[in-house]
């Protein structure tokens, strides 16, 4: 480290006599990717609540199960979930925020709370809270909308945005209206990557989600959701009833 600050000493004095047009050059290359950036972020779906019903495939580790999911969002605050099976039975209620997970398994009779990080089991660290509610509603990765992402098009138009975040590798493709059709996360040293393939319906001015597809891998977890939504609301009034009835155990 030593020897890297002296590097890094050493080239800002002998390139000072190249700052001005450096500094220039670094700023206009920062304002054509914030004119290519602007264009994508506007075309994300913009909300303050978001509620949608969906048919769900789920499968984890090749066990498959077929439910209805009733997602609720919070812009930036929560994201609570119930999943009903057949005849409209309630299984399991789950309430995420940027700081917990908590989680009622009804045919059980148990229930769980943990912190945010418990999701590391199953995707990369690099995971947080806005990253996995953008993916629930289609969006491009708040992550990597800044001014490191690399842009390259094809024959198509389709746009591809990639690049790192620390030890992820993200490669995002959006279409001609910059909505992202597929979001590819990749940790290979660990044995990690994600993939959402995203489908789209106009709803008044604005495209919502109308099929997602979300693949998870995680050294020998691999867990599959596929998300039909069938009713999707913006903005309107939400309620996210959590509550843990007393004769329920807490789980380890």
């Amino acid at each position: 480290m030593i020897v890297c600050g002296l590097l890094i000493m050493v080239s800002c004095s002998a390139h000072k006599h190249l700052t001005a047009s450096t500094s220039a050059t670094v700023s206009k290359t920062k304002a054509n990717e914030e004119l290519q950036l602007e264009p994508i972020r506007t075309q994300q779906l913009g909300f303050n609540t978001f509620s949608g019903k969906a048919k769900a495939s789920l499968a984890i580790n090749g066990n498959n199960n077929d439910c209805t999911l009733n997602l609720r969002i919070n812009n930036g605050k929560k994201i609570w979930v119930s999943v009903t099976a057949l005849l409209g039975i309630e299984v399991a209620r789950a309430i995420i925020t940027p700081d917990s997970i908590q989680v009622i398994n009804r045919l059980q009779g148990i229930y769980f709370k943990k912190p945010f990080s418990f999701i590391y089991k199953y995707a990369n660290k690099q995971i947080d809270y806005t990253m996995l509610q953008a993916l629930l509603v289609g969006n491009a990765i708040p992550q990597a909308l800044n001014d490191s992402t690399k842009f390259a098009s094809d024959s198509s138009n389709n746009i591809t945005l990639s690049g790192n975040l620390q030890d992820l590798i993200y490669k995002l493709v959006l279409g001609n209206d910059m909505k992202v059709s597929q979001t590819n996360l990749t940790n290979q040293s660990a044995g990690q990557s994600l993939q959402a393939v995203n489908a789209f319906t106009l709803a008044g001015t604005q495209k919502v989600p109308s099929q997602i597809n979300i693949a998870s891998v995680a050294g020998d977890k691999k867990i599959q959701v596929n998300l039909h939504y069938v009713k999707v609301d913006i903005n309107q009034p939400l309620e996210y009833p959590f509550n843990i009835p007393d004769s329920y155990s807490q789980a380890n």
